[in-house]
């Protein structure tokens, strides 16, 4: 059953009115960024606690600066760099500071390699001579300073450097980095994707040593892209993807000591074999190193204290699930040298005080609900910062509780998203909400109670413009499927008529934890959605099992079995849906990207005439075709899993096809490759199902750049259009 709130006729026969009177948005709107919100760039908290700074960017004369801020006041204190005035850099697109922030790495020349890595020229800015360093003739990565901001380490030609500014002296560390085969302190592809970070090398606290991993890709699989572009030849990329069961990268952990410019790698008492080491930190010792490993099921996690003097090493935590554990970078070690860490071990992500030997102090948060962003602990008050779903499931709020988990205060009054960024000093957070109906405002806010000191940016501007639309609110409910209250939320025509039937479009996602029934502003999609209702649509989106932000046993009900559950809930979800006196059950369609576009698919073809169109962008059709941690964490191996990879592939269900289907793809997608479409479409048509695809030359899985995106939403509409709008 729906459980939302009534609306009286007399509601919907005024908006009717009104609504005829505004103006409608349109696809073109919306993807040249008429309705885009304002926000705040490159934050960076300064060391005093009452200072922050941002990156600024001159369009006009394409010029950049950093800015330092006042908290209290809000008002602008300095500019700390400016490219105008520095002679070999017009512009830079992002900047770092050393811990003590004499030195800020500026960057130029970027250029994407992945999702998350990034080659480019680099300077380093000394903000008290008003000095500028290149770090290096080459285009180089993840260039990342000593806390004394007197050295800089970077990874170049899959091996890492040390530069020292005095002497100008550059040593390299490594020497037998070499493309698909050895990689230095930077992650290979699927740790980059999966893992969720790309610089895998870390200094110490006294600056005199540097912790890295190194990856062995040798017998990992090797993928290959076709990059057309405009010459006459196209180019191959050709790079190390292991997919599910396949062979991934034999990794370990070193410490290079630039005292005696030697390197030894860490011994571990325990033996691994085919495992991971998804995070490294050093503590506050400076010869004592973190380092989680990892079993390849991922159900199994250890935490080592590495002594880098001694190369011993002492066993912390051991944590183990029947499903998987989740990699977070929550752990933080405190002056006592006890440390913080979350984890789900009691059913909710919570967190938890430990000794440094790893014997439990307490745990700092209890309950049915999920902490789900960890920002830092204040050694002045002894208070914890953290993100919580308290005020349910849709809604994000900031909290602080002391260490020893008493006194609890929620500091963020207004149900929406709200999300904090803190001074170094913990006195101020700039509060980041949102809502369904509220744009971005930023705040800023006392640390201590939560209220609000002075509004930074509200983008009335935004919502002023949107006034002058036809905008349908959503509505957030709940609805009964398969046993489970599910979250939904439902966008009706701007005119609604109770007495009339619409087609019904869905929208999700369902990938393991994920959530898109969230109280926040989603921008450029809902946007779109709003461009279908005042077409006559009523959009939907149901997050089914396998979801987040309910409890571990939620979240991994999907566990060896994904696309079961999940596509179980969807099919459901829309006969339910469908008997709703105002949705015409002869149209209901559904659509999905990425792990989306494995779900539609699914949906059209086990739903067995639920839905009567589909559309798939980038999706997954095999389990089998896809990177090893990701499939593995929910699936293990397909040698030790064959049914549950084939059973709920949807390559594997064509013959079922009926309605009609609409398959887009990007074809340099090296994260869902374009061979997942490619086996689909001959899967097709051996079973002699008609459909229509749509292939993006050169675009990645986000399939964006130039006109990419409206051409992509236009094609969708009109798909749509065509398939379930013959009647409106």
């Amino acid at each position: 059953m729906i459980r939302t709130k009534l609306v009286s006729l007399v509601f919907f026969i005024v908006t009717a009115s009104i609504s005829a009177q505004k103006k409608q948005i349109s696809l073109e709107e919306i993807w040249t960024g008429a309705f885009r919100t304002q926000g705040m760039s490159s934050l960076h908290s300064m060391n005093n606690g009452q200072q922050y700074s941002v990156l600024n960017r001159n369009r006009k004369d394409n010029t950049s600066t950093i800015d330092i801020y006042d908290y209290k006041t809000l008002t602008k204190v300095s500019t700390l760099v400016n490219s105008a005035t520095i002679k070999d850099i017009q512009n830079f697109s992002s900047y770092t500071f050393s811990a003590d922030e004499s030195k800020v790495i500026l960057a130029t020349n970027i250029q994407p390699v992945f999702r998350r890595s990034r080659l480019g020229k680099y300077y380093v800015y000394d903000t008290k001579t008003n000095g500028l360093t290149l770090i290096s003739e080459n285009l180089i990565q993840e260039p990342t300073l000593s806390s004394d901001g007197t050295k800089v380490a970077y990874g170049f030609n899959n091996n890492l450097y040390v530069k020292e500014f005095k002497t100008g002296k550059t040593t390299q560390i490594t020497f037998d980095g070499e493309k698909n085969k050895i990689i230095n302190g930077i992650t290979d592809w699927v740790y980059e994707e999966e893992f969720a970070f790309v610089r895998a090398f870390e200094w110490n606290a006294a600056d005199n040593k540097i912790a890295f991993l190194r990856f062995d890709e040798t017998k990992v699989p090797e993928f290959s892209m076709d990059v057309y572009g405009q010459a006459l030849y196209q180019k191959q990329q050709v790079f190390k993807y292991p997919k599910a069961g396949e062979a991934n990268s034999v990794v370990s952990l070193h410490i290079y000591d630039l005292a005696t410019n030697t390197t030894k790698a860490v011994q571990l008492k325990k033996t691994y074999k085919d495992f991971y080491i998804p995070r490294i930190k050093w503590t506050n010792k400076p010869n004592v190193l973190s380092a989680q490993y990892m079993n390849r099921h991922q159900n199994e996690l250890d935490l080592w204290m590495i002594d880098a003097n001694t190369n011993t090493a002492t066993l912390a935590l051991a944590e183990k699930d029947k499903a998987y554990i989740d990699i977070t970078s929550n752990l933080t070690f405190l002056k006592d040298h006890s440390f913080i860490w979350t984890s789900e071990k009691d059913g909710y992500n919570h967190i938890y005080h430990y000794k440094d030997d790893g014997t439990l102090i307490n745990q700092i948060t209890k309950g049915a609900w999920e902490v789900t962003n960890y920002y830092g602990y204040d050694n002045k008050t002894n208070k914890i910062y953290y993100q919580s779903v308290e005020n349910g499931s849709i809604n994000r709020d900031v909290y602080a509780v002391q260490l020893n988990g008493k006194k609890k205060t929620r500091l963020t009054k207004a149900d929406g998203t709200n999300n904090a960024a803190f001074s170094a000093d913990f006195t101020y957070f700039i509060n980041t909400f949102s809502s369904a109906t509220t744009a971005p405002k930023y705040t800023l806010n006392a640390s201590n109670n939560g209220k609000v000191i002075k509004h930074i940016i509200d983008n009335t501007k935004v919502l002023n413009k949107l006034n002058a639309y036809a905008i349908s609110k959503k509505e957030f409910s709940t609805l009964n499927v398969n046993g489970h209250e599910l979250n939904m939320w439902m966008i009706k025509p701007a005119n609604f008529d109770p007495n009339k039937t619409y087609p019904l479009f869905m929208y999700q996602y369902s990938g393991p934890g994920s959530q898109q029934v969230a109280n926040r502003w989603n921008g450029a999609n809902d946007y779109w959605y709003q461009h279908l209702a005042q077409k006559g649509y009523v959009i939907a989106c149901v997050d089914g099992r396998g979801t987040g932000f309910k409890g571990a046993d939620f979240k991994k009900i999907t566990q060896k079995e994904l696309g079961k559950y999940e596509v179980e809930d969807q099919i459901e979800a829309a006969k339910t849906l469908g008997k709703l006196s105002f949705i015409d059950a002869s149209r209901i369609g559904i659509w999905g990207w990425s792990y989306g576009g494995f779900m539609s698919s699914n949906a059209l073809f086990k739903g067995d005439g639920v839905f009567s169109m589909a559309i798939a962008v980038a999706p997954v059709t095999s389990w089998r075709f896809y990177d090893s941690i990701y499939t593995e964490r929910y699936m293990t191996t397909p040698q030790e899993n064959p049914s549950g990879y084939d059973d709920n592939s949807p390559i594997n269900h064509v013959d079922k096809l009926k309605g009609d289907y609409l398959l887009i793809h990007g074809t340099a997608d090296d994260n869902v490759h374009v061979q997942n479409t490619m086996r689909m479409v001959e899967a097709l048509i051996q079973a002699d199902k008609q459909f229509e695809w749509m292939l993006y030359p050169d675009k990645n899985h986000g399939i964006f750049g130039g006109n990419t995106r409206l051409h992509l939403y236009k094609k969708m509409t009109n798909f749509i259009d065509q398939k379930l709008g013959d009647k409106i």
